[in-house]
């Protein structure tokens, strides 16, 4: 008889074992592709609304550690999790750049999205302006008024802050702002007086500054600082006094606006600074002079002008005679008579030079 072939041995017992392995990978799987999309929809996805309007601002101050910062964002309710974004932070490499600022996070705006902005330093910017021709003293008080700025300074030297439009931060010290004040105002007086015309009535940057200052104050309008410029440097080349009312002005109440014209007695009382009466320049600057001013005393237009009166409009008009300048006078005189300005420092000064 033949043989009968041998039957394989049932599997069943592995086939019963493959079977919770099988489910019990299938459910890590979906678990980590939970896990994964959870991670992906809070790094990625829509963050939080914002508590009020389409945007919330946070301050990063100085100095704050990434934990700080997560914990303010939490706090905010721009972030959902302190924890996800700290370890996002350092996955990223770059958790040690958190620059500080002011920063404005739109409504909605994804972890990774608020992340990058502050990473990428993305703030809202804030400015201090310092309008030219205030004295520092003026400067100094519009720097302690400024918000988020911290600590105190003293007043520096006149004239020695550069008027212009300074960008800081939130939480610096008013003195490292002031310090870029300072090295603006140095910087830009050396640049100039390097290109400034030959033959100068203008013996040292500090005389530069000086006169500037006095232009500045006498003429708010751009286009006439370098005639102004120009008739105190003739001024200066033919002896004759500057006599310009804003340094009376300075001399009585360090440059703080009066409120009222200059009195005859003020005229005649003598201070380092009263041009009516001292030869040359005022000992010191009378206020904080802009580029612009510096400009027009460095390289002054070749003119013939030793005079100017106020014209009605805000400007001025010039004259090389006197003759001619008592003409302008007079019609300057018949604008005052029928309600003009108010009389300017160069109309006071003729009225000072005809006695």
């Amino acid at each position: 008889m033949a043989k009968k072939k041998a039957r394989p041995a049932p599997r069943r017992k592995s086939r019963r074992l493959m079977a919770p392995v099988a489910g019990l990978l299938s459910g890590i799987v979906l678990l980590l592709l939970a896990a994964g999309l959870f991670v992906y929809a809070n790094t990625y996805g829509p963050g939080p609304s914002a508590k009020s309007g389409q945007v919330t601002a946070v301050v990063v101050e100085r100095g704050q550690g990434l934990n700080a910062i997560a914990k303010k964002l939490k706090a905010a309710g721009v972030i959902r999790s302190v924890a996800a974004f700290r370890l996002a932070a350092k996955f990223d490499g770059r958790d040690t750049s958190l620059r500080a600022g002011t920063y404005e996070f739109a409504s909605r705006l994804s972890m990774m999205g608020v992340l990058d902005q502050i990473l990428e330093g993305r703030v809202v910017q804030h400015f201090v302006t310092i309008p030219e021709g205030r004295t520092s003293a003026m400067a100094v008080r519009i720097l302690m008024a400024t918000d988020g700025l911290k600590g105190d300074v003293e007043v520096p030297p006149e004239g020695s802050i550069l008027p212009e439009t300074y960008q800081y931060e939130i939480g610096e010290t008013r003195q490292a702002v002031l310090d870029r004040m300072l090295a603006a105002g140095r910087e830009t007086l050396d640049d100039l007086w390097a290109k400034r015309a030959p033959n100068l009535p203008i013996k040292s940057k500090e005389e530069a500054l000086i006169l500037a200052s006095v232009v500045e104050k006498e003429t708010g309008i751009a286009s006439e600082r370098p005639k102004v410029a120009a008739v105190f440097v003739n001024r200066l080349r033919t002896g004759m006094r500057l006599q310009s009312d804003p340094t009376v002005v300075y001399g009585v109440s360090k440059g703080e606006p009066l409120g009222r014209g200059l009195k005859r007695s003020e005229l005649d009382t003598p201070t380092p600074w009263n041009t009516y009466l001292i030869d040359g320049l005022p000992v010191t600057p009378i206020a904080n002079p802009g580029k612009a001013a510096l400009e027009a005393v460095l390289n002054p237009p070749e003119t013939k002008d030793v005079y100017f009166v106020a014209d009605g409009t805000g400007g001025h008009v010039f004259a090389e005679t006197y003759d001619q300048h008592l003409i302008n006078v007079a019609k300057w005189r018949v604008i005052e008579a029928d309600g003009g300005k108010i009389q300017t420092d160069a109309a006071q000064t003729v009225a000072k030079e005809g006695q």
